[in-house]
């Protein structure tokens, strides 16, 4: 059973600081150059690491400062694919709401360039000893799932199986090796389409883009697994399933059962980070499937909003999921990162680390790790 760094463990992103938004906004007016605003990061991330490492939390990540959205800035730099940048659209009702970022596949998929190597770098060279440097990018089916068959060009993959498939695993597993390369042995893929597959809605936005919403999730398990088997030996490769974190809302609700047996018995992934913060995430019940040698870390403790939860409630939580697999099986979690993208989270600076402090405390006490 791969082992990671500890039982309490987080999703990645975290609030960006005042100033660090500041260059941002300076970068975009041709204030400052790309140079002086990696240097503003660089400083940003010495600071989240060093937050991350007084808190003792084990797996470290660069807070996903360089990064605008979650997935838009990797998948943007892989050959062959163009990204639709989103743009804030007002409902009917007057609020927000971010129209997705649609991946376009114009050409054959490719590895042209290490996409995380010098951020990881970095980020490794911040880390204490005995604390794991994680690098989160997004899911592989990013590129298939918003524009379904129509956002794959036909010209480059008149058929997607097997060509397109093993070309962005190829991809995938380039960008994988270049990391274990440089030393890291911890990824997380984030992945919203195999959350949204769980809701009706989307699920009838895949019948209406041509795509069988019970057959997707075992495709995906294949595509994934198409990736794993590229992984370089010695890595962790962990999951996280999203249902939308834009501004503390959520796109997607939903039980996991429709994907549950594709997830969890058929990919060949070490470790799911599942969100299980309220009743839009269903129960434990999918849990069933989980195989020996996973584990699944439980979202149990929302990053939407401030209000802190109660360690007896979380605790109790974790008894119910121990139901359907075993303690030794799981771990504890944020429910997902802090800020998705740039814009963040509608919560307090400082919750972050209550609801941190919280989550360690808690998978302490529950798995007796000091």
């Amino acid at each position: 059973m791969v082992k990671l760094p500890a039982r309490y463990d987080h999703v990645g992103s975290f609030l960006r600081p005042q100033y660090l938004l500041e260059a941002r906004d300076q970068k975009a007016k041709g204030l400052i150059s790309a140079q002086q605003l990696r240097a503003v990061e660089d400083k940003a991330i010495t600071e989240i690491v060093k937050f991350q490492q007084d808190l003792g939390i084990k797996s470290i990540t660069d807070g996903e400062f360089r990064r605008t959205y979650f997935h838009v800035d990797f998948l943007e730099q892989i050959g062959g694919v163009k990204t639709d940048i989103p743009v804030t659209i007002i409902k009917p009702d007057g609020t927000e709401e971010l129209a997705p970022p649609v991946m376009r596949v114009i050409d054959k998929v490719r590895h042209v360039k290490d996409i995380q190597l010098a951020d990881f770098q970095y980020l490794k060279s911040q880390v204490g000893a005995g604390y794991t440097p994680k690098v989160t990018i997004p899911s592989p089916t990013m590129l298939h799932f918003r524009g379904g068959r129509a956002g794959i060009s036909r010209e480059a993959y008149p058929e997607l199986d097997p060509v397109f498939y093993d070309d962005v695993a190829q991809a995938y597993g380039d960008e994988l090796r270049s990391l274990a390369a440089a030393g890291c042995t911890y990824v997380q893929m984030d992945d919203t389409n195999l959350a949204y597959l769980c809701d009706e809605k989307m699920r009838e936005a895949a019948r209406q883009r041509g795509d069988d919403p019970n057959e997707l999730p075992h495709r995906y398990a294949k595509f994934i697994n198409k990736v794993v088997a590229q992984k370089p030996a010695g890595m962790t490769l962990a999951m996280h399933l999203c249902r939308g974190n834009f501004k503390s809302t959520h796109a997607a609700a939903g039980n996991y059962e429709p994907v549950a047996e594709a997830l969890l018995s058929e990919m060949d992934i070490d470790a799911y980070f599942l969100e299980y913060d309220d009743d839009r995430s269903g129960d434990f019940r999918p849990l069933r499937f989980l195989p020996k040698g996973k584990t699944v870390v439980l979202g149990l403790v929302t990053t939407k909003f401030g209000q802190l939860e109660s360690k007896d409630d979380l605790k109790r939580r974790i008894a119910e999921a121990a139901k359907y697999a075993p303690l030794e099986q799981l771990a504890l979690s944020p429910q997902c990162g802090f800020s998705s993208t740039v814009h963040g989270n509608n919560i307090a600076v400082e919750a972050q680390r209550t609801k941190l402090r919280l989550v360690i405390e808690t998978a302490q006490e529950v798995w007796g790790e000091a």
